[in-house]
């Protein structure tokens, strides 16, 4: 197992998305998370987003951005069979430094409640569930559909 860490590419696309495909329980976006909506997010937030590799494989992605106050972590994954290695921590520790470099001293993400080894993950690294503040959302485009993947 030859797994590297590195900013992830627009042309890293077709594997990334693949990957997001074989997640249990994975929410895809169908305008966002479209090769175009990826793209423009890696343009506004060039070089902080990541993949795992192992070989040309892509077994890991974070994706990650800030608005110059608040950094955001998006679907950060690992595959499977290569979980419980470090490589989840190692990921997020790489994008913890990129947007400390940045000047960004706080992150958020948002992981379901029902996603049993995302929480379990964040909590064993030493994130914090906040119980103070509630998530809120309006959709501007009804057409970004959420498709859930297996």
């Amino acid at each position: 197992m030859e797994i590297n860490i590195r900013a992830m590419k627009a042309s890293d696309y077709g594997k990334v998305k693949a990957l997001w495909e074989h997640m249990h329980g994975f929410a895809i976006r169908s305008i966002d998370d479209s090769e175009e909506g990826i793209c423009r997010f890696l343009q506004r937030n060039p070089g902080i987003s990541v993949v795992a590799t192992d070989g040309a494989q892509v077994i890991g992605t974070i994706l990650c951005g800030h608005d110059g106050r608040t950094g955001s972590f998006y679907h950060v994954c690992v595959a499977e069979q290569y979980r419980r290695h470090g490589i989840g921590k190692d990921m997020v520790v790489h994008c913890m430094h990129a947007l400390k470099e940045e000047k960004i001293n706080t992150i958020s993400l948002i992981a379901f409640t029902d996603n049993e080894v995302g929480n379990e993950f964040w909590n064993g690294i030493g994130w914090t569930k906040r119980a103070d503040a509630n998530q809120y959302e309006f959709k501007l485009n009804e057409e970004n559909i959420i498709a859930f993947t297996k």
